[in-house]
């Protein structure tokens, strides 16, 4: 294996092209993404109706408390809610 010094490597990193869009924006959204799925199945862990509204129907009990029921989230929130930790 060579061993580059700093600077080769930030020359071999300006050297790449940029990251897709899709993963940017991706990137800057996991962070809101995460605080929403804590806060969720934090309610849900206390809030035993609001747990059966979610199992029951997931995204309909999303919105109706004002969430937006984005595929990701709720892909998300149904693996937990059937495998909890």
């Amino acid at each position: 294996m060579t061993a580059y010094d700093e600077e080769r490597l930030a020359d071999l990193l300006r050297a790449l092209p940029p990251a897709p869009s899709a993963w940017v924006r991706a990137a800057q959204e996991l962070p809101l993404f995460q605080q929403g799925l804590g806060e969720i199945l934090s309610r849900a862990e206390a809030d035993a109706e609001f747990r059966s509204r979610l199992i029951a129907d997931l995204e309909t009990a999303l919105e109706a408390e004002g969430y937006e029921a984005d595929p990701a989230l709720v892909e998300a929130l149904r693996a937990r809610l059937e495998n909890p930790l």
